[in-house]
């Protein structure tokens, strides 16, 4: 495993990866700041295309992303971080919509716990989900960044 770190306007991230794709982007500041395992090895040039498409969504200069990914997860959990990359850049939905796009309309608390254990934020947007009353809820990187991410996107405006 492959990482490098990058400064942002949400702070320093943790890019980590290999041959198969992007696996994480951690963040590492607050509640649960990501740091690299043991082993693993530090070179930027796995991640060049990553950080450009960052720096490019960071500029508001990019919408989507097109890096490969390799996320780990259960089957349910890559369902439904496929399913937020649907979620259009500017826009959120509710973690109802989200259950609902993946055809589970009654797990919207699994959709959540899901969501939040979303490895690749930014990029795999879990910050666009929403509490059902339009509320800010739970983000791995803490609800300031989430709300920063929002607002680079213009999807706030319909929430406060």
């Amino acid at each position: 495993m492959y990482y490098c770190t990058i400064a942002s306007p949400v702070g320093a991230l943790l890019l980590a990866g290999d041959e198969l794709g992007l696996h994480t982007i951690g963040f590492q500041d607050g509640k649960h700041p990501c740091h690299p395992e043991k082993g693993w090895l530090k070179n930027p040039r796995p991640f060049k295309a990553a950080i450009a498409q960052l720096c490019e969504y960071f500029a508001g200069q990019r919408r989507e992303f097109d890096v490969p990914l390799a996320p780990r997860g259960t089957e349910f959990q890559l369902r439904v971080w496929n399913a937020l990359r649907a979620i259009p850049y500017g826009s959120t939905w509710s973690y109802g919509q989200l259950a609902r796009r993946i055809r589970k309309p009654q797990a919207a608390r699994a959709v959540g716990a899901a969501n939040g254990q979303n490895p690749i934020p930014i990029i795999i947007p879990c910050h666009r989900v929403i509490g059902a009353d339009g509320s800010l809820t739970g983000f791995g990187g803490g609800l300031k960044i989430k709300r920063q991410l929002l607002e680079l996107e213009g999807g706030t405006r319909s929430l406060f």
